[in-house]
């Protein structure tokens, strides 16, 4: 895989644009790619796990510096995130920049989790990780929701909810008459499936038999200020869910080997398309964070971020050959 250009900052966004940067972070976040070819499963695992990890840990240290974000729904969403660009997709920056139109497609449609997603690409090579230091600052292709004419591997411009389903349908629809293998992706909030425009896409789907149509659920189980089963409950998902004609499996949101082998059971061989509903915990895996309804939209002060990163470095001394060179307890 070729990482983009490290002396050029404006890497894998549309155009350049020079705008204020943020304070750097304690360290940049270094491109890990896709999972090595040949590696074996926990080979794989490990990398995705450090690559979550390291998500997590840029992460909160953009919102923190810039004072706003969504840290607790991205956090929910970061492994499966790094899962499908790093592990499950066929896309690379290489097709991106080319325009393949074979590459998979992701649509982020709790497009208010962006910086999780512009985090992720920059993980895995798609955007320089110096643009992260340009989040929500003036004229910044890094806006507060994620914009297809403003960063090259973003694929539609997402932000009201009940949009990225009706959206994903669109384009895995365009494949089928296209006799495309290509696969897209879509990633929703569980408040989000509130919206009746997404059961409206969920006929459609299953009525066109898009069968290499991936829908999952982020269910943290909480919206903003409030349990969604409060707001207005959607249980028994599962079952409304097969209701609609959709192959439906359960899985630790978590769990980036279950995650693994959900997404390599697509296309499924009933033909129908896939919903994934991924049980996960807003803020995971951060100990003040974690399930709580104030996190959805709460900005992190210094003490907090120096908390999470603590929590977060000691997660990646446990895995393998995840802590860089020079950083660390033992380091001079």
């Amino acid at each position: 895989m070729t990482t983009p250009d490290l002396l050029d900052p404006h890497a894998g966004l549309v155009h350049a644009v020079e705008t204020s940067l943020l304070p750097a972070p304690d360290r940049e976040i270094e491109v890990l790619g896709k999972v090595p070819d040949g590696a074996d499963r926990a080979s794989a695992v490990a990398h995705l796990q450090r690559a979550a990890t390291e998500v997590r840990r840029r992460a909160i240290q953009t919102v923190g510096a810039v004072g706003a974000g969504h840290i607790g729904g991205e956090f929910s969403i970061t492994d499966t995130l790094v899962t499908l660009y790093l592990g499950v997709m066929n896309i690379s920056p290489e097709q991106v920049a080319a325009g393949d139109p074979e590459r998979d497609r992701l649509v982020l449609s709790k497009g208010h989790a962006a910086n999780a997603l512009y985090t992720a690409l920059a993980v895995g090579g798609y955007i320089h990780p110096e643009a992260l230091r340009t989040f929500l600052q003036p004229e910044s292709m890094l806006n507060g929701h994620p914009a297809r004419n403003k960063i090259a591997a973003v694929e539609a411009n997402t932000g009201p909810l009940g949009h990225g389903l009706p959206i994903a349908v669109g384009m895995a629809l365009a494949g089928k008459l296209d006799g495309s293998p290509r696969r897209t992706f879509v990633l929703l909030g569980d408040g989000e499936l509130q919206e009746g425009s997404n059961w409206e896409a969920m006929m459609t789907a299953s009525h066109q038999g898009l069968d290499r149509l991936v829908a999952l659920v982020d269910r943290n189980r909480l919206q903003q200020g409030a349990r969604v089963a409060d707001t207005n409950d959607l249980e028994p998902l599962a079952d409304k869910l097969r209701a609609f004609g959709w192959e439906v499996v359960e899985v630790d949101g978590h769990d980036h080997g279950a995650l693994l082998d959900v997404f390599a059971g697509v296309p499924a061989a009933s033909g129908k398309p896939t919903f994934v509903i991924a049980h996960t915990d807003k803020g995971y895996p951060v100990s003040y964070m974690r399930d709580n309804v104030a996190w959805h939209h709460k900005v992190p002060n210094a003490e907090q971020v120096a908390t999470a990163l603590t929590e977060l470095d000691a997660i990646l001394e446990t895995i393998p050959g995840a802590v860089p060179a020079g950083v660390g307890k033992d380091a001079s």
